[in-house]
């Protein structure tokens, strides 16, 4: 294997590979116009079926489960293979150019709302579900909401980049960030021994945020990498993700902005509860 040796100065190269090279670039910013749609609820929401939007739509089937109403939504779907992320509605919702984005229109002018965790964390206190009220557990669910989002890059960014998704295989970032997501379903799983839930006996938004990332990984739902991880070592997390992994709002939830796999589980829009029941 030949060494690389880095350039003094390092410049794009568009032809540098790989499943994402075609929407991966240096700068920020619209590429082009397209004015977001909006439906008929307050609350709508712009994203794709991978972890990261999955958290959110959990999220709001979780509180339309419990009961609140007003957490109906809209589901766009941003499909980031076609660059929809860069058009200037979606980057005047997140100037970060990924997906998910909440607009909340129960304001005036409409808040957004950009990065996962901070959806969970504006859902959970507008509607006051989801986090724990005691300071205690309040504090440890957003411990464990903070450490995902610090966490799963290194899961997806790292780890899944190389081995699923990089051109070419090379031993060294593989091994790094195999060690490193074993290392942190290690973590998961010596807590979770003596725990129901992330922040104790409650379900929170820090297993919402934790779940599709690392819950997938134990159910052998990311990378195909259920073997080559040996995920069947993480007893306690393989528990954990199938208790959530039972709830009809996770369903649900899973399915929102879906446009792979299983065609009965996908959902590239969702408008209405009743889509569930079309699907």
């Amino acid at each position: 294997m030949s060494t690389y040796t880095p350039p003094k100065v390092w410049t794009w190269d568009k032809a540098s590979g790989g499943q994402f090279a075609n929407i991966n670039r240096p700068i920020a910013g619209a590429t082009h116009d397209k004015d977001l749609p909006v439906g008929e609820h307050a609350l709508q929401l712009y994203s794709l079926g991978t972890p990261n939007g999955v958290n959110v739509t959990v999220m709001l089937e979780e509180l339309l489960e419990l009961g609140h109403a007003d957490a109906d939504y809209d589901a766009w779907l941003i499909n980031i293979g076609e660059g929809d992320q860069f058009g200037s509605g979606f980057v005047a919702a997140n100037p970060n150019s990924k997906i998910p984005a909440l607009m909340d229109h129960r304001t005036a002018p409409p808040t957004r709302v950009f990065e996962s965790g901070a959806i969970l964390l504006y859902l959970a206190e507008s509607f006051g579900a989801l986090l724990p009220a005691a300071p205690r557990a309040r504090t440890e669910a957003l411990s464990w909401l903070f450490w995902q989002m610090g966490s799963a890059p290194y899961l997806g960014g790292g780890f899944g980049h190389f081995y699923a998704y990089a051109p070419e295989k090379f031993e060294y970032p593989i091994n790094r960030f195999a060690m490193e997501t074993k290392r942190q379903m290690d973590v998961l799983n010596q807590h979770l021994a003596d725990n129901a839930f992330m922040a104790g006996d409650e379900y929170s938004i820090a297993d919402i945020a934790i779940w599709p990332w690392y819950g997938g990984l134990a159910m052998g739902l990311l990378y195909d990498a259920k073997d080559f991880l040996a995920v069947h070592e993480y007893t306690h997390v393989i528990r954990w993700a199938k208790v959530i992994a039972a709830r009809p709002a996770a369903q649900r939830g899973r399915r929102v902005n879906r446009v792979w796999g299983d065609e009965a589980k996908r959902m590239p829009e969702r408008h209405a509860a009743s889509d569930f029941d079309e699907g």
